[in-house]
C-alpha cells in the first residue's frame, strides 16, 4: 500500500513537472505585412476540452487578407491552469497583420 502511493504520488508530479507549454502559427495569404498585434485570450473548460470562449481570428484581423495568427499557452496561461487543475485553461491568439 505505502509503495503504490509512493509510485502514485511520483507519476503525479512527473506529470505537472513534464507539462509544457504550446504554440502555433498559421499564416493566412503572404502573411504578416506590417507589424500591428491584437491579442486576446480564448478561454476553455476542462482542461481544454470544452470552448467557452475562443477568439475569432478573421474579426481580430479586421478585414486584411494577408495576416499571421500565433496561438500560445503563455506562463500566465499555464499557471492559470495549474492553480485552477485544468478547470479553467486559457490560451492566448496574438493576430499580426
Amino acid at each position: 500500500m505505502k509503495r503504490t502511493f509512493k509510485v502514485l504520488s511520483i507519476a503525479f508530479a512527473m506529470s505537472i513537472m513534464l507539462t509544457s507549454c504550446f504554440s502555433y502559427t498559421s499564416v493566412v495569404g503572404k502573411g504578416a505585412q506590417g507589424s500591428t498585434e491584437v491579442t486576446k485570450w480564448n478561454h476553455y473548460v476542462i482542461g481544454g476540452l470544452a470552448p467557452v470562449g475562443v477568439s475569432d481570428s478573421k474579426e481580430m484581423a479586421g478585414g486584411a487578407t494577408d495576416y499571421t495568427v500565433f496561438t500560445r499557452q503563455s506562463f500566465v496561461n499555464g499557471l492559470i491552469a495549474a492553480l485552477t487543475f485544468s478547470i479553467y485553461t486559457p490560451t492566448t491568439t496574438t493576430v499580426t497583420k
